[in-house]
C-alpha cells in the first residue's frame, strides 16, 4: 500500500473502522496512518451496540476527521459524520437530528398531513391508514435503529434497551393480517365479528390471537388521534399545517 501511494499520489486515503472493535481499530489507525498518512476515517457498524466511542480515540492518534459512518446494511444507511451527534450518542442523549432527517428524507410528507388532518378532524383513522403508517416506518429502517436514535434519559427512558428485543417480523405480520381483510372491514373495523377474525386469521397465517391484538392497536391509535383533535392540535394544522407548528423542521433543534 505503501508502494501503491507513491505510484497513484492518491487525494484521499480513508481509513475504514469498525466502529464495535474499540481499542483495535485505535491501534489499527494509528499503525495505517504512519505508514499512509491517513486523510479520514470511516467507522462502519454505528447501529450496532457501540456508541462510537473509539471515533474520539481514532482522532486524537491519527489528527484525521471522522467522514462518514455505517448505520446498516443497506447503500442509504451511510451518513456524513457530525461531532455534536456522535457526542450525543456517547452520553446517551441519542441522535433526534439524524432520525428527523431520515424521516423528512423517507417520508411522504404530504402524505402524512393529510393522514394527520383526517384523522385529527374526526374524519375517520382507518385500518387502510394504519396499514399506510406501518409501510412508511418501514421504509425508514429497522425499528432497533430508529429506537437507538431515541435519548437513554427522560420519556424515552429503556426505549434504547429495548430495542434488541423488536420483533421486525411482526411488522410483516399485522400488514398481512390487514391486507386479508376486505375492503369495507378495513374502513369499518365495527363489522369484524368473530367468524371474519377467524377467516383473517386463516387467511394471513396468524391467530385470532393476534387480530384482536392488532385491533386493540388500532384502537388505542384511533382514539389518541380522537382526543388530539379535541384538543385543539387539528386547528393549528388547518391554520398553518404541520409546517407551521415546527414539526419536522430543523428550526424547531436550532438549525
Amino acid at each position: 500500500m505503501a508502494r501503491l501511494k507513491k505510484l497513484l499520489n492518491p487525494s484521499e486515503i480513508l481509513f475504514i473502522a469498525d466502529a464495535m472493535t474499540g481499542q483495535d481499530a485505535v491501534n489499527s489507525a494509528q499503525d495505517f496512518h504512519t505508514r499512509l498518512g491517513l486523510t479520514g476515517v470511516i467507522l462502519t457498524k454505528m447501529d450496532g451496540d457501540a456508541r462510537g466511542g473509539a471515533a474520539l480515540s481514532i482522532r486524537h492518534v491519527t489528527g484525521q476527521p471522522i467522514k462518514f459512518i455505517g448505520v446498516g446494511e443497506k447503500p442509504d444507511a451511510f451518513e456524513p459524520f457530525h461531532p455534536d451527534r456522535i457526542v450525543g450518542r456517547i452520553l446517551g442523549m441519542g441522535d433526534m437530528m439524524s432520525l428527523i432527517e431520515k424521516a423528512e428524507s423517507t417520508l411522504d410528507r404530504k402524505k402524512q398531513e393529510d393522514l394527520a388532518k383526517k384523522a385529527l378532524l374526526g374524519d375517520g383513522f382507518t385500518l387502510e391508514d394504519f396499514r399506510d403508517q406501518l409501510r412508511q416506518i418501514k421504509k425508514m429502517g429497522s425499528m432497533e435503529s430508529i429506537l437507538k436514535m431515541l435519548p437513554s434519559v427522560g420519556p424515552f427512558a429503556g426505549m434504547q434497551q429495548a430495542a434488541s428485543s423488536v420483533d421486525e417480523k411482526q411488522f410483516a405480520r399485522l400488514e398481512a393480517i390487514i391486507n386479508s381483510m376486505t375492503p369495507k372491514e378495513r374502513r369499518n373495523h365495527e363489522i369484524i365479528s368473530g367468524s371474519r377474525r377467524k377467516r383473517i386469521a386463516k387467511g394471513s397465517g396468524t391467530e385470532v390471537q393476534d387480530v384482536n391484538q392488532l385491533l386493540r392497536q388500532y384502537a388505542q391509535m384511533a382514539k389518541m388521534f380522537k382526543q388530539m383533535g379535541k384538543g385543539g392540535l387539528a386547528k393549528s394544522m388547518m391554520r398553518g399545517g404541520l409546517g407551521a407548528m415546527g414539526m419536522g423542521s430543523k428550526k424547531r433543534f436550532g438549525r
